[in-house]
Protein backbone atom coordinates (compact mmCIF):
# COMPACT_ATOMS: atom_id res chain seq x y z
CA UNK A 1 0.00 0.00 0.00
CA UNK A 2 2.67 2.21 0.89
CA UNK A 3 4.81 1.73 -2.25
CA UNK A 4 1.84 2.00 -4.44
CA UNK A 5 0.45 5.74 -2.40
CA UNK A 6 4.08 6.85 -3.01
CA UNK A 7 4.41 5.68 -6.93
CA UNK A 8 0.85 7.25 -7.71
CA UNK A 9 0.72 10.07 -5.63
CA UNK A 10 4.05 11.31 -5.01
CA UNK A 11 6.90 13.11 -7.21
CA UNK A 12 9.34 10.53 -6.58
CA UNK A 13 12.22 12.89 -7.72
CA UNK A 14 11.50 15.02 -4.99
CA UNK A 15 12.22 12.87 -2.35
CA UNK A 16 12.77 11.90 0.22
CA UNK A 17 11.96 15.50 1.93
CA UNK A 18 13.41 17.47 3.44
CA UNK A 19 11.70 17.87 6.84
CA UNK A 20 13.13 17.64 10.03
CA UNK A 21 13.14 14.18 11.77
CA UNK A 22 10.40 13.72 13.61
CA UNK A 23 8.14 16.57 11.73
CA UNK A 24 4.60 15.61 11.86
CA UNK A 25 4.01 17.03 8.17
CA UNK A 26 4.89 14.12 6.63
CA UNK A 27 2.36 12.12 7.73
CA UNK A 28 -0.33 14.73 7.65
CA UNK A 29 0.54 14.50 4.03
CA UNK A 30 0.39 11.24 3.65
CA UNK A 31 -3.25 11.14 5.34
CA UNK A 32 -3.97 13.68 2.39
CA UNK A 33 -3.27 11.60 -0.29
CA UNK A 34 -5.31 8.69 1.06
CA UNK A 35 -8.02 10.83 1.89
CA UNK A 36 -7.81 11.46 -1.58
CA UNK A 37 -7.04 7.73 -2.70
CA UNK A 38 -10.63 6.63 -1.00
CA UNK A 39 -12.28 8.78 -2.22
CA UNK A 40 -11.31 7.96 -5.98
CA UNK A 41 -10.73 10.79 -7.56
CA UNK A 42 -9.15 11.87 -10.77
CA UNK A 43 -5.98 12.96 -9.95
CA UNK A 44 -6.81 15.08 -13.31
CA UNK A 45 -9.60 16.60 -11.23
CA UNK A 46 -7.30 17.97 -8.24
CA UNK A 47 -5.48 20.71 -7.44
CA UNK A 48 -3.00 21.20 -3.99
CA UNK A 49 -2.44 24.94 -3.06
CA UNK A 50 -0.02 25.72 -0.59
CA UNK A 51 1.43 29.02 0.34
CA UNK A 52 4.87 29.31 2.39
CA UNK A 53 5.99 27.22 5.74
CA UNK A 54 7.29 23.46 6.70
CA UNK A 55 3.45 22.65 5.51
CA UNK A 56 3.64 24.50 2.02
CA UNK A 57 6.59 21.97 0.95
CA UNK A 58 3.52 19.14 0.66
CA UNK A 59 2.88 20.82 -2.62
CA UNK A 60 5.90 19.84 -4.39
CA UNK A 61 5.96 16.24 -2.88
CA UNK A 62 2.24 15.63 -4.28
CA UNK A 63 2.13 14.55 -7.42
CA UNK A 64 -1.08 16.87 -8.89
CA UNK A 65 -1.81 20.05 -10.47
CA UNK A 66 0.08 22.13 -7.97
CA UNK A 67 0.63 25.85 -6.81
CA UNK A 68 2.86 26.68 -4.31
CA UNK A 69 2.74 30.30 -4.20
CA UNK A 70 3.36 33.41 -1.77
CA UNK A 71 2.96 33.53 1.96
CA UNK A 72 -0.20 33.93 3.02
CA UNK A 73 -1.87 33.68 -0.05
CA UNK A 74 -2.86 29.86 -0.84
CA UNK A 75 -6.67 30.29 -0.43
CA UNK A 76 -6.29 33.60 -2.39
CA UNK A 77 -5.00 31.37 -5.61
CA UNK A 78 -7.41 28.57 -4.71
CA UNK A 79 -10.00 31.03 -5.17
CA UNK A 80 -9.21 31.72 -8.57
CA UNK A 81 -8.84 28.02 -9.72
CA UNK A 82 -12.23 27.38 -8.27
CA UNK A 83 -13.99 30.67 -10.00
CA UNK A 84 -12.54 29.60 -13.34
CA UNK A 85 -12.92 25.65 -13.10
CA UNK A 86 -15.77 25.15 -10.41
CA UNK A 87 -15.39 21.46 -10.75
CA UNK A 88 -11.97 21.03 -9.30
CA UNK A 89 -11.53 20.08 -6.29
CA UNK A 90 -9.61 22.05 -4.56
CA UNK A 91 -7.04 21.34 -1.44
CA UNK A 92 -5.34 23.55 0.37
CA UNK A 93 -2.34 22.71 2.29
CA UNK A 94 -1.14 25.48 5.01
CA UNK A 95 0.43 26.10 8.16
CA UNK A 96 -0.86 28.16 11.43
CA UNK A 97 1.06 30.75 10.33
CA UNK A 98 0.39 31.13 7.10
CA UNK A 99 -3.21 30.52 7.41
CA UNK A 100 -4.20 32.43 9.94
CA UNK A 101 -1.29 35.13 10.44
CA UNK A 102 -0.95 36.72 7.21
CA UNK A 103 -3.54 34.94 5.16
CA UNK A 104 -6.23 35.54 8.09
CA UNK A 105 -7.90 37.37 6.14
CA UNK A 106 -8.07 35.01 3.09
CA UNK A 107 -9.41 32.43 5.04
CA UNK A 108 -12.06 34.57 6.51
CA UNK A 109 -13.94 35.52 3.82
CA UNK A 110 -13.45 32.45 1.94
CA UNK A 111 -15.59 30.49 5.00
CA UNK A 112 -17.80 33.50 4.72
CA UNK A 113 -18.63 33.31 0.86
CA UNK A 114 -19.04 29.42 1.45
CA UNK A 115 -16.35 28.51 -2.08
CA UNK A 116 -16.24 25.01 -2.12
CA UNK A 117 -11.92 24.03 -0.94
CA UNK A 118 -10.69 22.51 1.74
CA UNK A 119 -7.95 23.61 3.76
CA UNK A 120 -6.13 21.31 5.81
CA UNK A 121 -3.57 22.87 8.47
CA UNK A 122 -0.39 21.57 9.44
CA UNK A 123 -0.82 23.34 13.08
CA UNK A 124 2.86 22.84 14.39
CA UNK A 125 2.15 25.65 16.93
CA UNK A 126 5.54 27.62 15.26
CA UNK A 127 6.84 29.56 12.72
CA UNK A 128 9.35 26.11 12.34
CA UNK A 129 10.58 27.03 8.74
CA UNK A 130 11.45 30.87 9.45
CA UNK A 131 13.50 30.41 12.60
CA UNK A 132 11.17 29.56 15.53
CA UNK A 133 8.73 32.67 15.73
CA UNK A 134 5.50 32.37 17.91
CA UNK A 135 2.41 31.79 15.81
CA UNK A 136 -1.44 32.98 16.08
CA UNK A 137 -1.71 28.88 17.88
CA UNK A 138 1.21 29.03 19.95
CA UNK A 139 0.29 28.06 23.53
CA UNK A 140 0.34 31.20 25.90
CA UNK A 141 2.84 31.16 28.03
CA UNK A 142 5.40 28.83 25.32
CA UNK A 143 8.66 29.61 23.72
CA UNK A 144 9.61 30.93 20.69
CA UNK A 145 12.86 32.60 19.20
CA UNK A 146 10.38 35.51 19.22
CA UNK A 147 9.06 35.12 23.17
CA UNK A 148 11.79 34.66 24.89
CA UNK A 149 9.91 35.04 28.41
CA UNK A 150 6.76 32.85 27.05
CA UNK A 151 3.97 33.88 24.24
CA UNK A 152 1.38 36.61 25.84
CA UNK A 153 -0.54 36.10 23.01
CA UNK A 154 -3.98 34.24 23.55
CA UNK A 155 -4.02 31.04 20.92
CA UNK A 156 -6.32 31.03 17.77
CA UNK A 157 -9.03 27.81 17.66
CA UNK A 158 -8.78 27.69 14.01
CA UNK A 159 -11.95 25.43 13.55
CA UNK A 160 -14.06 27.91 15.71
CA UNK A 161 -12.45 30.66 13.95
CA UNK A 162 -13.20 29.07 10.61
CA UNK A 163 -16.92 27.95 11.93
CA UNK A 164 -17.39 31.64 13.11
CA UNK A 165 -16.77 32.96 9.78
CA UNK A 166 -19.60 30.98 8.33
CA UNK A 167 -17.15 27.43 6.81
CA UNK A 168 -19.90 25.04 6.61
CA UNK A 169 -17.18 21.96 7.62
CA UNK A 170 -15.13 22.03 10.37
CA UNK A 171 -12.77 19.01 12.13
CA UNK A 172 -9.87 18.80 13.76
CA UNK A 173 -7.10 15.28 13.87
CA UNK A 174 -3.60 14.49 15.06
CA UNK A 175 -0.41 13.37 13.19
CA UNK A 176 -1.10 10.07 15.72
CA UNK A 177 -4.52 9.73 15.04
CA UNK A 178 -3.84 8.73 11.51
CA UNK A 179 -7.32 6.52 10.52
CA UNK A 180 -9.04 9.39 12.12
CA UNK A 181 -7.48 12.64 10.36
CA UNK A 182 -7.65 10.39 7.14
CA UNK A 183 -11.80 10.08 7.05
CA UNK A 184 -11.55 14.02 8.73
CA UNK A 185 -10.17 14.42 5.71
CA UNK A 186 -12.29 12.78 3.22
CA UNK A 187 -15.58 14.03 4.96
CA UNK A 188 -13.81 17.54 4.20
CA UNK A 189 -13.34 17.08 0.53
CA UNK A 190 -16.50 15.49 -0.43
CA UNK A 191 -18.41 18.23 1.37
CA UNK A 192 -19.72 21.35 -0.65
CA UNK A 193 -18.67 24.22 0.74
CA UNK A 194 -15.82 25.86 2.79
CA UNK A 195 -14.13 23.17 5.13
CA UNK A 196 -11.50 23.09 6.88
CA UNK A 197 -9.38 20.80 8.91
CA UNK A 198 -6.98 21.56 11.71
CA UNK A 199 -4.41 19.09 11.74
CA UNK A 200 -2.23 19.23 15.10
CA UNK A 201 1.09 18.51 14.11
CA UNK A 202 4.86 18.15 15.29
CA UNK A 203 7.87 19.99 15.58
CA UNK A 204 10.38 18.04 17.41
CA UNK A 205 13.33 21.17 16.39
CA UNK A 206 11.80 24.38 16.86
CA UNK A 207 8.34 24.06 19.14
CA UNK A 208 9.27 20.46 21.11
CA UNK A 209 12.78 21.83 22.17
CA UNK A 210 12.32 25.54 23.21
CA UNK A 211 9.57 24.02 25.26
CA UNK A 212 11.37 20.60 26.35
CA UNK A 213 8.20 18.43 25.11
CA UNK A 214 10.74 15.92 24.12
CA UNK A 215 11.69 14.29 21.40
CA UNK A 216 9.27 13.52 18.43
CA UNK A 217 7.84 9.89 19.51
CA UNK A 218 7.72 12.06 22.99
CA UNK A 219 5.28 14.75 21.33
CA UNK A 220 3.40 11.84 19.31
CA UNK A 221 2.69 9.84 23.05
CA UNK A 222 1.23 13.14 24.03
CA UNK A 223 -1.18 13.58 21.45
CA UNK A 224 -2.52 9.84 21.99
CA UNK A 225 -2.46 10.74 25.64
CA UNK A 226 -4.35 14.10 25.63
CA UNK A 227 -6.53 13.95 23.02
CA UNK A 228 -10.28 13.49 23.49
CA UNK A 229 -12.51 12.69 21.11
CA UNK A 230 -15.71 15.07 20.35
CA UNK A 231 -18.36 12.73 21.58
CA UNK A 232 -16.52 12.29 25.11
CA UNK A 233 -15.57 16.16 24.74
CA UNK A 234 -19.29 17.14 25.23
CA UNK A 235 -19.71 15.84 28.60
CA UNK A 236 -16.32 17.12 30.13
CA UNK A 237 -16.04 20.28 32.06
CA UNK A 238 -14.17 23.64 30.56
CA UNK A 239 -11.50 23.05 33.55
CA UNK A 240 -11.32 18.92 32.37
CA UNK A 241 -10.69 19.86 28.76
CA UNK A 242 -8.02 22.65 29.71
CA UNK A 243 -4.91 21.51 27.92
CA UNK A 244 -6.41 19.05 25.77
CA UNK A 245 -7.47 18.43 22.20
CA UNK A 246 -10.63 17.50 20.88
CA UNK A 247 -10.57 16.10 18.00
CA UNK A 248 -12.96 14.72 15.17
CA UNK A 249 -16.03 16.88 13.14
CA UNK A 250 -16.78 19.83 15.10
CA UNK A 251 -19.50 21.41 12.88
CA UNK A 252 -21.46 20.53 9.60
CA UNK A 253 -24.43 22.55 7.87
CA UNK A 254 -25.29 23.01 4.49
CA UNK A 255 -25.77 26.68 2.78
CA UNK A 256 -25.05 27.86 -1.11
CA UNK A 257 -21.78 27.40 -2.29
CA UNK A 258 -19.99 30.42 -3.72
CA UNK A 259 -19.60 29.56 -7.11
CA UNK A 260 -22.97 27.80 -7.89
CA UNK A 261 -24.77 31.23 -6.65
CA UNK A 262 -21.89 33.20 -9.52
CA UNK A 263 -23.07 31.00 -12.09
CA UNK A 264 -26.50 32.23 -11.74
CA UNK A 265 -25.21 36.00 -11.63
CA UNK A 266 -23.63 35.26 -14.97
CA UNK A 267 -26.15 33.07 -15.93
CA UNK A 268 -29.15 36.36 -15.14
CA UNK A 269 -27.09 38.73 -16.63
CA UNK A 270 -27.14 36.58 -20.47
CA UNK A 271 -23.52 36.03 -20.04
CA UNK A 272 -22.68 32.39 -21.51
CA UNK A 273 -20.94 29.95 -18.93
CA UNK A 274 -16.75 29.21 -19.08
Amino acid sequence: MASRLIETYMREERLPHIWCAGCGHGILMRDVALAIDDLKLDKKDVVIVSGIGCSSRAAGYMNFDTLHTTHGRAIAFATGIKMAKPHLKIVVITGDGDATAIGGNHLIHAARRNIDMTVVVFNNNIYGMTGGQFSPTTPTGDFATTAPYGSIDPDFDIPRLAEAAGATYTARGTAYHVPQTVKLIENAIAHEGFSLVECVSVCPTYYGRKNKKGDAVEMLKWQRDNAVPVSKARSMSAEELKGKIVYGELSRCERPEYTKEYDKIIAAAGGAKA
